[in-house]
């Protein structure tokens, strides 16, 4: 268990040592990865920034998605949960989602475009791994960026994610694997929705840190 998010992103950073001093950029997810990634970005004295992904949601059921989308356009899409949704209407969802990051662009990041990826290591932080549609996204922005190394490094995920991304990166962090693994949540003893003013919050005390 951890007691919130900043107690994960303590114990991840223990978790990355052999990072620390590196040419290695820290990449979170906003917003629930904010948090951790500045603790483990500080930790590690690594170069920091988000990486703006959007679920998809189902038109009628938005906690519920059939994939996402990356700031450059990558999509991850599952196509048998996007089976029960018509084309035009995947389409708009994915207009509405782009148009969703650009303002995330602008607000939390200030306009201003990712860091150099090519060529470095990357490591991509979120505060877990439910469906994984978010991280999946965010592996192929890197990937067509030409990051030298991806690590995917979280708190908790599902058995079936490790695995299914162990496949696809080049290392996976993850401290806690439950049994009976439910929703990200479960881990963690204070957890509620990160909102857009705390995200900026903790990028504003972590440049004056």
């Amino acid at each position: 268990m951890f007691k919130d998010r900043k107690d994960a992103g303590r114990k991840l950073a223990i978790a990355l040592q052999k990072y620390k001093d590196t040419d290695t950029l820290v990449l979170a997810i906003p917003r629930g990865g904010v948090e951790l990634g500045c603790e483990v970005a500080q930790a590690l004295h690594c170069d920091f920034s988000l990486l703006i992904c959007r679920k998809l949601p189902y038109p009628n059921n938005p906690e519920s998605g059939f994939g996402a989308i990356a700031e450059d356009g990558s999509l991850y899409i599952n196509t048998l949960a996007a089976s029960f949704v018509p084309q035009s209407e995947i389409d708009r969802i994915i207009q509405e989602q782009a148009g969703e990051i650009q303002r995330r662009i602008a607000k939390l990041r200030d306009g201003q475009p990712l860091p150099q990826i090519k060529g470095r290591t990357v490591i991509l932080i979120d505060d877990g791994i439910a469906m994984g549609s978010t991280m999946h996204a965010a592996v192929t922005l890197c990937r067509k960026q030409e990051a030298a190394k991806i690590v995917i490094a979280v708190p908790v995920a599902g058995r079936e994610a490790i695995e299914e991304f162990s496949r696809l990166v080049d290392e996976i962090v993850v401290l806690e694997s439950p049994r009976d693994f439910h929703a990200v949540a479960q881990v963690y003893e204070n957890w509620y929705d990160v909102s857009d003013a705390e995200v900026l919050e903790l990028i504003k005390k972590m440049k004056y840190e």
